[in-house]
């Protein structure tokens, strides 16, 4: 039993830093688009709810349908919570840099341990905490001198994305018996109406440069990194996957510097070496006692 927990908590390990990675390209390719940000909302939902779906029907055929009946209110929130976070981070790239966007959305790890520990009585442990604070600490100092700034639209939004981001994995993990994916295909649907709603025949108007990045932006960047964090998600504690994905923050401020030339500064080699040493760590000390005592996973 021991070495079954021990292996879910694995899977479900490695499944969320590649959904980290798939995230972190997210910035880089939205600098690429030159579209109005209403029309990248509009074409990233779609594109992302049409892999998403045909992801599902090729996984479950017949029983797709029976997963979207039966997603009820964890499902609907995870589905709301992800549509609002995507749409968050389109519109805020118009406002601020991309670094300094992510620095605000690491703290959801922080949001998702303590919602989890208010809500479900999950506990943080003291080596979790410390995790947290050596994480938050180095992301601090990654761009403590980081140039560009923000306008306090840029602030605001930057907020919803981590509390977003935070709700959705505990409820992924609160509902761990429920198929998310058919959640997040909700999700970035309901993110391709509200789009098409708001750039009305502006979506008609695309480039085919732009066309090609919005499918790495929606099929590949969204909807792939939410199916493997979906699945990853529920086989491990709800801080530790939002901590996990803080791999994001250091690997999206990476790509912009070495592709578009936006330089965190120095700080940023010594603030992701703390970034990178608190997940290790935390990782392989969530494993070990993942390996002493059973994981009940519905």
């Amino acid at each position: 039993m021991s070495e079954n927990a021990a292996s879910l908590h694995r899977k479900g390990t490695l499944l969320v830093i590649a959904a980290a990675i798939c995230w972190s390209l997210g910035g880089l390719i939205a600098r690429q688009i030159t579209a109005d940000p209403w029309v990248i909302v509009a074409w990233r939902g779609s594109i992302a709810a049409v892999a998403l779906l045909l992801f599902l029907l090729i996984r479950d055929g017949r029983q797709t349908w029976s997963h979207f009946r039966n997603m009820g209110p964890g499902g609907i929130g995870v589905g709301i919570c992800f549509a609002t976070a995507s749409i968050s981070f389109v519109i805020a790239l118009q406002h601020a840099t991309v670094a300094l966007i992510l620095v605000v959305q690491s703290t959801a790890p922080l949001m998702a341990g303590l919602l989890a520990w208010a809500w479900m009585r999950e506990k943080l442990g003291w080596p979790r905490i410390i995790a947290m604070a050596v994480a938050l600490g180095g992301i601090a100092l990654m761009f403590s001198k980081a140039e560009g700034h923000t306008d306090a639209t840029g602030t605001i939004l930057s907020v919803v994305i981590a509390v977003a981001f935070a709700i959705a994995t505990v409820l992924t993990r609160r509902y761990s018996h429920v198929r998310m994916t058919p959640a997040t295909c909700l999700g970035t649907a309901l993110m391709g109406v509200i789009g098409f709603v708001l750039a009305g025949f502006e979506t008609l108007h695309i480039s085919s440069s732009d066309l090609f990045y919005l499918f790495l932006f929606g099929a590949v960047q969204l909807a792939i990194g939410l199916i493997l964090f979906t699945t990853g998600a529920r086989l491990i504690p709800a801080a530790e996957a939002a901590l996990i994905s803080l791999v994001e923050t250091v690997l999206g401020a990476f790509w912009v510097f070495l592709f578009l030339g936006e330089n965190p500064g120095i700080y940023a080699l010594y603030g992701g070496a703390l970034v990178l040493a608190a997940v290790a760590g935390n990782t392989l000390y969530d494993q070990r006692r993942a390996a002493r005592q059973p994981l009940n996973v519905a």
